[in-house]
């Protein structure tokens, strides 16, 4: 008797192997055939040709930008203008170690505009910094990560810009951060209140700029970043470890410790220093930060059974909201009124609670990579849709679908390539 139960036990094991096999060809076969994904690579490739600028609307390159199209723009240019948009962010960065978030031409700064930084090391460009934001120098390390990556060029580390080689000046950005922007009660980095990535902080004015009004707060996002930049410069300059190994852990520990809630098995959006911004009566426990939640699966901060936990819970909130797609920022959104800068008012507008495929994306890419594809492939289907019915790729998305913004942003248009590119090579 125990020997048929054997034989139909590795019957039943056979059979689901097999439907399994079946499922994933169909599965692989769609993703091949798709053709949105030929669409959007196609246009991706087309948009990549018109330079380095963020988008229709942007003079600036970003870094933070350009940090998710570099491997779309290596299609397109050939690695010496990688190289060069990378070691222009170096000859700029700051006297204390700060990296700029992105610059212009000099040449054409008007008059009155005041908020720019220069360098003699770069006389051609003026930098711009939101200081609300700590992903500066994070996004730099991961940029030139990849751009070693794509081009097998390890001589760019070597290189001098002024009296410091380029992995000097790596780690002397990750040094600025250590000491202007770690709080040692908790042992993790520190930032303006912003909604989830955002660089707008709920005060006064634009909001873009640390001030005495600043509500300093830790979130996910920032250490997320952190700890992949730390990750980066360790395999790309071995001799790093020795100095960032205990950092890097101490920071993912806290991360674990003080950021993800075992009881709601989520990230909290905020530990404030000094108060919130906030009404005292407003549960901003509740809100879900979608995009710090990707970074973090990107930073290893997940197990793939909370991974799985955590899509279910974008999928649930994406309806509740009624939204289009995962790219979705943050929800419930903050209530009208509790950002200052109108670009955050009404809820469902700009990084309140608008949907954006530039972080959306990346979540794609993470799910494929720890296995999720059948999900991957179902939840990138409304991203890659719009841009074909659009003709482009947009900034981000109202909540019933609308395109805002730019209308050939590359952020978008480089992590929805990236991600097609993953897919087809499963599919191979």
């Amino acid at each position: 008797m125990k020997k048929y139960c054997l034989i139909s036990i590795g019957l039943l094991v056979a059979f689901n192997c097999i439907a399994q096999s079946v499922i994933d060809n169909i599965l692989f076969q769609n993703i091949k055939n798709d053709e949105n994904f030929k669409f959007v690579k196609a246009k991706a490739l087309e948009v990549m040709k018109t330079g380095f600028n963020a988008g229709s609307g942007y003079r600036e390159v970003w870094i933070r930008d350009y940090n998710t199209f570099i491997e779309l723009a290596a299609q397109s240019f050939d690695k010496e203008h990688l190289k060069e948009n990378l070691l222009i962010f170096l000859r700029m960065q700051g006297e204390d170690g700060n990296i700029i978030d992105g610059f212009t031409p000099a040449e054409i700064i008007g008059k009155n505009e005041s908020d720019f930084s220069y360098s003699k090391l770069e006389p051609r460009y003026a930098g711009h910094k939101n200081t609300v934001e700590t992903d500066q120098e994070s996004s730099l390390i991961q940029a030139i990560y990849k751009y070693v990556k794509i081009t097998g060029d390890q001589t760019i580390l070597t290189e001098k810009i002024g009296d410091k080689t380029v992995t000097e000046r790596l780690e002397w950005s990750m040094d600025f951060l250590m000491k202007n922007r770690l709080n040692r009660q908790y042992g993790l980095i520190i930032g303006a209140t912003t909604a989830d990535w955002g660089d707008v902080q709920p005060e006064h004015g634009k909001g873009v700029d640390l001030d005495n009004n600043t509500h300093q707060a830790i979130d996910i996002y920032d250490n997320a970043m952190f700890i992949i930049a730390l990750n980066n410069l360790m395999e790309l300059v071995p001799s790093t470890k020795a100095k960032w190994s205990g950092i890097k852990k101490s920071i993912f520990d806290n991360c674990r410790k003080y950021l993800w809630s075992n009881k709601r098995q989520k990230f909290i959006p905020h530990i404030y220093l000094k108060g919130s911004p906030f009404p005292a009566d407003f549960d901003e426990d509740n809100v879900y930060y979608f995009g710090g939640t990707a970074i973090a699966i990107e930073a290893g901060l997940l197990s793939k059974k909370e991974i799985k936990i955590s899509l279910n819970e974008m999928i649930k909130r994406v309806k509740q909201a009624g939204a289009p797609s995962i790219g979705l920022t943050i929800y419930p959104p903050y209530p009208n009124g509790y950002f200052l800068n109108n670009i955050m008012n009404p809820i469902y507008s700009y990084q309140n609670g608008g949907d954006w495929t530039w972080f959306g994306g990346r979540m794609i890419q993470q799910l494929i990579k720890y296995g999720f594809v059948k999900e991957a492939y179902e939840q990138i289907h409304p991203m890659v849709k719009r841009v074909k019915e659009n003709n482009g790729f947009y900034e981000w998305y109202s909540v019933d679908n609308k395109p805002k913004g730019s209308g050939t942003f590359k952020g978008e248009a480089g992590v929805l390539y990236t991600a097609i590119v993953q897919f087809e090579q499963l599919s191979k």
